[in-house]
């Protein structure tokens, strides 16, 4: 073998290492990139913060449902969604818009809505919605809790309606013929009135009718006392939603204040203090109460049973047959830097699709006319008088910026005619300029 073929050898065998190293690095810094891009799609998939108020365990259930379903359908987005308990929820929600970091997403209990529009915190959906949100399968009167301005800025889902409970054992015991089912045939507040009388026996532990659910907190008082005022003809607010007065303290209105104080103070047939749980321990012969409380009954007082121990009857009429509405909707934060795709989200929960799967967990009242046709129960009694109240005779309270103070101020008005016995027209007068002064500061943005 000669010297120089020797040298060529080493020199081979050198360059087929270095080749094979250089395989070895350019493979793996390949994976490593392939990798790194894999990981830079994962972080530019877009995440959008969706908060909720917490409710009952059927309704965490549909909501993660429909998150589920989204996300399967979306693998681009990311739903980072929180459940807040009720009470801290509207500071909450208020504490991040004011701090200029909100959800992307939010659910808004709608007659709040005036708050946030106006302060510029939501963006308007309306062209969304006209466009691409079936906004025509929504009766009016829900799509008008919806806007402010003449601009939508929620999209329901489910909607909400009160009828009157009563005791059947109580009715059929004083000889009274039990009130009609018809969705369009309630009976008279007044023919309320004379059955009360009869029926009021506190010393038997009967007691006649709680109208509109005693004298609590929160946001229920004005659910159910401002459709007392509209039954008699009444209003909180001028059609502009710019003063109270003529409206809150009109004649038809202090009709409405007048009735609901003597049922406490004339005919002592309304008691300011009722026992725990009287209607459903078969003491309370009458009660107002929400088309959710059909689940509660049955579900936690199996031995009181519709058809045997009570019925409903629709809601009671004045001069007009009217029922409130609304409920928690869906908003888009004006901050949002995705607000195609927070549309898409909105879109979806709000879908056919989508509130047909939220009902069928919940039992609630679609909002979604086409969706209450799926479900016959919605269609047959009792379920039918709160699903035509809702779609035929409901109306929204007052969409204001000054919603929370119109709130307090009602509450606070029903207790001093009904608890305090108080003058109902100055009473009323008072009402009026506490809401009218909140207007006057309003701040448009």
């Amino acid at each position: 073998m000669k010297k120089g073929s020797i040298l060529i050898i080493p020199t081979l065998i050198s360059i087929s290492i270095i080749g094979a190293v250089f395989i070895f690095i350019n493979q793996f810094f390949g994976q490593q990139t392939e990798k790194k891009d894999t990981t830079d799609s994962v972080e530019k998939k877009i995440e959008l913060t969706f908060w909720r108020n917490s409710g009952n365990q059927s309704e965490n259930k549909a909501y993660e449902e429909l998150v589920s379903k989204f996300q399967m359908s979306n693998p681009s987005i990311k739903i980072n969604m929180e459940s807040i308990p009720y009470g801290d929820y509207e500071v909450r929600l208020r504490t991040e818009f004011a701090a200029g970091s909100p959800p992307d997403i939010m659910t808004i209990d709608s007659p709040n809505l005036g708050l946030y529009a106006n302060a510029g915190s939501l963006l308007s959906i309306n062209d969304y919605m006209k466009e691409e949100g079936g906004i025509f399968d929504f009766p009016k009167s829900t799509i008008s809790g919806m806007s402010f301005n003449n601009e939508i800025y929620l999209a329901p889902i489910v909607e909400s309606s009160i009828a009157l409970f009563y005791n059947k054992k109580i009715f059929k015991e004083a000889g009274i013929p039990l009130p009609s089912k018809d969705p369009n045939n309630p009976m008279t507040w007044d023919e309320v009135l004379e059955i009360a009388k009869q029926l009021h026996n506190p010393d038997e532990g009967i007691y006649a009718i709680d109208p509109a659910q005693g004298f609590g907190d929160g946001e229920g008082p004005a659910y159910f006392k401002i459709p007392l005022l509209w039954q008699f003809g009444g209003d909180v607010l001028s059609p502009d939603g710019l003063t109270a007065k003529g409206y809150l303290d009109s004649l038809e209105s202090l009709k409405a204040l007048q009735f609901y104080q003597e049922l406490y103070n004339k005919y002592n047939i309304a008691e300011v203090e009722l026992p725990p749980e009287s209607f459903e321990t078969g003491q309370l012969a009458m009660t107002v109460l929400g088309s959710w409380v059909l689940e509660d009954l049955k579900k936690n007082y199996p031995d009181f049973i519709l058809g045997e121990d009570f019925d409903v009857a629709p809601l009671p009429k004045g001069v007009k047959q009217l029922a409130p509405n609304g409920g928690w909707a869906l908003g888009i934060s004006a901050k949002t830097k995705y607000p195609e795709e927070a549309w898409k989200f909105v879109k979806y929960i709000t879908s056919y699709e989508g509130v047909k799967t939220y009902v069928s967990f919940t039992g609630d009242l679609p909002a979604r006319q086409s969706v209450a046709k799926e479900f016959p129960e919605l269609n047959e009694y009792p379920k039918n008088i709160f699903l035509q109240q809702s779609q035929k005779f409901s109306k929204n309270r007052p969409v204001s910026p000054v919603y929370p103070v119109i709130s307090e101020t009602i509450k606070v008005l029903f207790e001093d005619v009904g608890i305090g016995n108080k003058d109902v027209k100055k009473s009323a007068e008072e009402a009026v300029k506490k809401i009218d002064s909140s207007i006057s500061k309003i701040s448009k943005p």
